[in-house]
């Protein structure tokens, strides 16, 4: 029987009582059911959605995430396989344009998303792969405790929150200072590496289903980045799964794999209208996750 047309339902905000909801709509599409990402990108963004006309549950999904006034993210898009072709994805990224403004627009793109976010004006600017795995911290000049690595130490809020902010504004072009704050209350662990008393790097460890997901990491330099991930990562009992900017990081994606981490998947990080990207994203090493810029 052919579904019923989903045109009629109006597009929709979404709270935390649609997490159930959403949670159904993702693993219809084979996600994972990730609870803690949904409530935290829905107490954080604003989540738009579309009730399915047959009454089970939600058709579709998108989540948008702004940056003060300049920038904003847009993630979660998602439309259950029964109602695939019928345009839901279209409509719920025309909201989203119309809810942002004249802010830069930014998203990862899978390959099966990439057309229709191609004929919305989006455009491919970066590569973003995902690498999952059991992470080995080995015992070489990166890795154990070493004298020869640099080390990082627990960030503490009151401490050190408004410098992160402030690195994390020069490399991110936006500011993240809400979400950041959350940060250490969302996250296993926060950690800063410094040079001469100034912070450098930052980068925080979290939890979702069977993984530890490691990011966002901001880094100086490689080094700096493979203190980060070592510290962040080393002691984990479960998977991780670390999202990198390929282009600015190769020999970074190299160490990974050589830690026991393997590529999972890769997506194109997509900006609309031809924008160009606000800060140094050269400094930018991982994602907080994919949903999130």
């Amino acid at each position: 029987m052919k579904p019923a047309d989903p045109s009629s339902p109006p597009v929709r905000r979404l709270g935390l009582g649609d997490v159930p909801h959403c949670l159904d709509l993702a693993q219809d599409r084979s996600w994972p059911r990730e609870e803690r990402k949904w409530r935290l990108l829905l107490e954080n963004g604003e989540g738009f959605g579309i009730d399915a006309p047959d009454g089970g549950g939600l058709a579709g999904t998108v989540v948008l995430t702004r940056y003060g006034r300049t920038a904003a993210a847009v993630g979660m898009m998602l439309v259950a396989s029964r109602y695939n072709g019928q345009g839901l994805g279209r409509r719920l990224m025309n909201h989203v344009l119309a809810e942002v403004g004249d802010a830069t627009l930014f998203l990862c793109a899978t390959e099966y998303g990439r057309p229709l976010y191609e004929k919305l004006g989006f455009e491919t600017v970066g590569v973003v792969e995902a690498w999952v795995g059991r992470f080995d911290a080995g015992d070489g000049p990166h890795g154990g405790s070493s004298p020869q690595r640099k080390h990082s130490r627990l960030a503490e809020p009151g401490r050190d929150l408004a410098a992160l902010c402030a690195l994390d504004i020069e490399v991110f072009g936006a500011d993240r200072s809400r979400l950041l704050a959350r940060l250490f209350a969302f996250a296993e662990q926060v950690r800063v590496v410094e040079r001469d008393g100034e912070i450098t790097g930052y980068g925080a460890a979290w939890r979702s289903g069977d993984k530890l997901f490691v990011g966002p990491v901001v880094a100086e330099d490689d080094e700096t980045a493979r203190a980060l991930v070592t510290d962040l990562a080393g002691g984990a009992d479960v998977r991780i799964r670390i999202d990198l900017h390929h282009h600015h990081h190769q020999e970074l994606t190299s160490w990974i794999a050589g830690r026991g981490v393997a590529q999972a998947s890769t997506t194109s990080f997509m900006v609309h209208g031809g924008r160009a990207l606000p800060g140094d994203r050269s400094r930018l090493v991982a994602s907080f996750m994919s949903a999130l810029g």
